[in-house]
């Protein structure tokens, strides 16, 4: 006598329902293969929440999706591998804007200036020129911007002296003229 085959029992009730019940896909359902006969009976929520609370019927774990890869190759990016020619898909433009390195390199031009006005260490006039020059591309950097201040405050300081040390002579001669028209006053009476 020839043995019957054993058939499959169909669970597709028991896994929509089980799907519904642990919010997820009837793919993350697991179905205890030992307890398919127990299982196949259960055809109503509750009985298969109840199967759930056995444990015969499981959520599977959702399938990782490692990063670790993609941190290690960033960590390394960061110290400067992985980037040459060969690695490069677009043009040094569309990599780093020039527009935004002039525009890193003007804020970081006016925050000087303007961290300079406020320490008194350049007037309004000296800050507006400055400010002017380094919208004109004059300054690659605050070091050579910070040369021109001093070299700025030089001159003004010379020119100042100057016109101080003419003041002076002016005042001088001017006494000296005051006294010799003293003296002849003098001398005519």
């Amino acid at each position: 006598v020839r043995a019957e085959p054993v058939r499959a029992v169909s669970l597709s009730l028991q896994k929509r329902l089980a799907a519904s019940i642990l919010k997820c896909g009837q793919r993350k359902v697991w179905i205890d293969p030992n307890e398919v006969s127990e299982v196949s009976i259960a055809n109503s929520r509750q009985t298969i929440k109840k199967q759930i609370e056995n444990g015969n019927i499981v959520r599977k774990q959702a399938v990782v999706h490692s990063r670790a890869r993609v941190t290690l190759r960033n960590e390394a990016k960061r110290k400067g591998r992985h980037t040459g020619h060969g690695k490069r898909r677009g043009t040094a433009n569309a990599r780093l804007p020039f527009k935004v390195i002039w525009m890193r390199r003007m804020r970081v031009l006016r925050r000087m200036l303007k961290k300079y006005r406020d320490a008194k260490k350049i007037d309004k006039h000296i800050y507006h020129e400055l400010y002017l020059l380094a919208k004109g591309n004059q300054f690659k950097n605050k070091r050579v911007m910070m040369e021109r201040i001093h070299s700025m405050k030089a001159e003004k300081n010379r020119e100042k002296n100057l016109v101080d040390q003419a003041e002076a002579k002016k005042s001088r001669a001017l006494a000296k003229r005051n006294r010799k028209d003293e003296k002849k006053a003098m001398e005519n009476e």
